[in-house]
């Protein structure tokens, strides 16, 4: 699946390089779209450089900026 397939099927602006916002219980983090892997977009949160990216769905909790 690319970046192509989650912007047609979940209608949002998904691109890799793309600033996000998750929010979870009512902490927000915002990070970068590094990849895409399946139906999955990976986020790098600000502040954590040596950590990996993290999957999320596309449209959970997910505000793209």
């Amino acid at each position: 699946m690319s970046v192509k397939y989650i912007r047609d099927t979940y209608g949002v602006p998904c691109r890799r390089g793309a600033r996000v916002r998750y929010t979870w219980n009512r902490e927000h983090r915002e990070g970068v779209i590094t990849s895409v892997i399946g139906p999955y977009i990976y986020i790098r949160f600000d502040g954590e450089s040596k950590t990996y990216p993290i999957p999320f769905h596309p449209t959970w909790e997910i505000v793209y900026l």
